[in-house]
């Protein structure tokens, strides 16, 4: 730290300064003058070294400088004061020029030391300023450059899967929330109804602070879909999520050694993708009775991805059977009401107006039959359906369109659905083990959509699906009406065009791989 001594304060003169000090009896002004210039510029170096001290503590944190006196400000500050003490040691030319009292000294006098060792001292001074300068642009570049210190999210985000028979009072208790926060949520926005009709596999995230109050929810109805809500004083706003995925295509083939699902097992096609193809054949194939040994097939589906995960499969986009030597091509194709339907390469549907059957893996355990004997009481009553046995928990597709009058319990048939088609065709399903999830009175189906699934509720002997066919009223035997029944609607004249464009590349592609593919797959084996 910079200190004042006393023999700053005494003006050194010069001889001839002494000398008319002496013939007068006073000094002359310019020694004044240059004493006040020596006091100024002892305080102001005090009051400079003291800044800088300042400055240093305060680059390594000893001191702390309230949010109004930026770090910026201060060195500039200091800066500014350095040129202020440089101004105040160089010599005003000006101010001698106009002094009261001029002192002449001979040209060939000496010159005195003190002006010297004032030179000196000046010159000493303004090295350890541009030092200091140096020293105060490297303290503000080390400052520049630190990072913020990053304030920690104390919050934690609860994650919960929804399950069968699970509550959403039940889930808020689970993750420490009060029915007074399940209150706040639902009453938020019309959004909020999507709560009251959580599914099983949903997922809801609950983001929770120290404080303990909801600060946001998320609901995920499937990895692409779902609801944010986030606090907003009293309330919550709701934002939708959308999320598009990365689609790719993958293509299999497959040849049947004895049934076609053990046949995409192998292939390690996905089941549910088996399932669809299976769908979209059938009506025109029944899986169960008509395959046979060497049938082929080959599948040309969808792969999804979000963020390099895979997360599902999409449509199929072409396929093709082979049975008993007569191939079937459906490819897919999407009309300008944006309904998927899969037609044949000329355009006809491949759907029929009801599927063959209900399910994909099945026996059939009793055909239609009025003069059957019954199993249980032993008399003679009429067998109003097919029972397909299938094991417990098999889906059980709607075999049309149509909506559904009845899902409930019903006598010997236990759980019963019922479903009104158009055209007075009405079709019913028995002893279900449960009902799928959405399925209820006035629920509106498609042709393949699952309703529900095999049990043996009601009077069954066992797991099995009691499927009935009726025609404006009169049970018909569903394994042989379906022949005389038409087919659903083709592609519109006037949309052909639009299905030629959608399809041409498709099905060139899936054409090319599926020579490819089969070829091999048909190659005698090298062993």
């Amino acid at each position: 730290m910079f200190r004042l001594k006393r023999g700053d304060f005494t003006p050194e003169l010069t001889d001839c300064a002494a000398t008319q000090a002496k013939t007068s009896g006073k000094y002359p002004a310019c020694c004044y003058n240059f004493a006040l210039s020596r006091v100024i510029g002892a305080f102001a170096v005090a009051i400079y070294m003291e800044f800088i001290d300042l400055i240093r503590k305060f680059a390594h944190g000893h001191i702390h400088v309230v949010s109004h006196y930026p770090r910026r400000h201060l060195l500039i500050a200091g800066a500014l004061g350095g040129l202020f003490l440089i101004l105040l040691i160089l010599p005003d030319g000006a101010e001698s020029a106009t002094a009261p009292t001029q002192v002449q000294i001979p040209i060939t006098a000496s010159i005195p030391t003190t002006t010297s060792s004032d030179m000196e001292e000046a010159i000493q001074l303004s090295d350890f300023i541009v030092e200091l300068n140096d020293e105060i642009a490297e303290i503000k570049d080390e400052n520049d450059n630190q990072v913020a210190p990053v304030i920690a999210d104390t919050s934690v985000w609860k994650n919960v899967e929804v399950e069968s028979g699970d509550s959403l009072s039940a889930i808020f208790t689970k993750v420490g929330l009060s029915n007074q926060d399940l209150f706040r949520v639902l009453n938020s926005s019309d959004e909020a109804e999507v709560l009251n009709r959580l599914y099983p596999g949903y997922q809801l995230d609950f983001r929770i602070p120290e404080d303990g109050e909801l600060e946001q929810l998320r609901i995920l109805k499937s990895p692409l879909e779902g609801y944010l809500f986030t606090l907003n004083e009293n309330s919550y706003e709701v934002e939708s999520i959308l999320k598009y995925p990365q689609v790719e295509q993958a293509f299999k083939v497959g040849i049947i050694a004895d049934s076609l699902f053990m046949a995409g097992k192998r292939e390690q096609i996905p089941a549910v993708t088996i399932m669809e193809m299976a769908n979209i054949f059938g009506g025109v194939i029944d899986f169960i009775l008509d395959p046979r040994t060497g049938d082929d097939f080959s599948i040309l589906y969808e792969e999804k991805y979000l963020d390099g995960e895979f997360i599902g499969n999409g449509d199929i986009l072409a396929t093709q059977y082979t049975n008993q030597g007569k191939t079937f091509t459906a490819v897919r194709y999407i009309d300008k009401e944006g309904e998927v339907g899969y037609y044949n390469i000329v355009g006809e549907s491949m759907r029929k107006a009801f599927l063959r059957s209900p399910l994909n893996v099945f026996r059939i355990s009793s055909n239609f039959n009025p003069n059957r004997r019954h199993p249980i009481l032993n008399t003679i009553r009429a067998h109003k359906g097919t029972d397909y046995a299938a094991s417990r928990g098999t889906p059980i597709m709607a075999t049309s369109d149509g909506r559904v009058t009845r899902a409930s319990r019903y006598g010997s048939f236990g759980n019963l659905i019922i479903i009104q088609h158009a055209g007075g065709f009405e079709t019913k399903y028995a002893h279900l083990s449960k009902y799928a999830n959405g399925i209820k009175k006035g629920t509106r189906v498609r042709q393949g959509d699952i309703i529900g699934y095999v049990g043996s509720t009601g009077g069954a002997t066992g797991p099995h699906l009691h499927y009935e066919f009726l025609v404006s009223g009169v049970h018909k035997n569903p394994r042989t009406i379906l022949d005389k029944l038409p087919k659903a609607k083709s592609i519109d004249p006037a949309e052909m065009d639009l299905f030629r464009t959608q399809t041409a590349a498709l099905l060139k592609r899936f054409t090319e791989l599926n020579g490819t593919q089969l070829l091999s797959l048909n190659q005698p084996s090298a062993d």
